[in-house]
């Protein structure tokens, strides 16, 4: 029993801790870059799009479309190997967790790019037109007046793309990048180990849940 004990600290100690560790910073850095890219991307869709009657330009606004719909058709294990050349091209390799945040990030940007354009878009189109009578710029209007008016909103959608990227990582797990997929993978399902395999999923679950719950107490602090 004692021997037990101390074989499961140690793989805990050793194992474990570490893959959460490696789970959390792969989520971290991917939703971080893709908040940056996503909003400047969203910036474009409303500025170009037809909504909001900005400075609509319909061919720009549909490549943007295409390319936005057309990365978050791609599963995301079939987006991490298919570029995984231009990862090690620019990573270096890929394995790894830093091998991970460069595709997660990419696939991520869309997803914020939309739930970003869907926000801003449900703006009172009222105060768009009290930002024009100020003289204010279109870049200003979106910056000043609708990103400030969609806050809530946008918190919500980036919590809901954090969890999902979030359980995304364990899909990164299976094509060599760690963390708890890898450990659910390997020590788990392919070791025959229901224990591991079932304890690395309660801790998904509670990661979630804490993401959920921040989420929520920060979408009703802005409300």
């Amino acid at each position: 029993m004692t021997e037990n004990f101390e074989l499961w600290a140690d793989y805990t100690e050793k194992i474990i801790i570490p893959s959460i560790g490696a789970t959390l910073r792969m989520t971290f850095f991917s939703m971080f870059f893709a908040c940056i890219f996503g909003i400047i991307l969203a910036i474009f869709l409303v500025l170009y799009g037809p909504h909001c009657n900005l400075n609509p330009k319909p061919k720009t606004y549909k490549v943007l479309d295409f390319f936005v719909n057309m990365i978050r058709s791609f599963p995301i294990i079939i987006l991490i190997v298919a570029i995984s050349p231009l990862t090690k091209i620019l990573v270096g390799t890929t394995l790894g967790e830093k091998a991970a945040i460069f595709p997660l990030t990419i696939a991520a940007i869309p997803f914020i790019a939309r739930v970003i354009e869907n926000a801003l878009n449900e703006v009172d189109k009222q105060l768009i037109e009290v930002g024009k009578s100020f003289g204010a710029s279109n870049l200003q209007i979106i910056m000043l007046y609708m990103i400030k008016e969609a806050v809530p909103a946008i918190t919500a959608g980036i919590t809901l793309c954090s969890i999902n990227f979030l359980t995304a990582t364990t899909l990164a797990g299976a094509v060599g990048a760690g963390g708890l997929g890898a450990v659910a993978l390997n020590y788990g399902y392919q070791s025959f180990n229901n224990f591991i395999l079932y304890f690395t999923v309660l801790i998904i679950l509670v990661l979630v849940e804490i993401l959920q719950i921040s989420g929520n107490l920060v979408y009703k602090k802005l409300k």
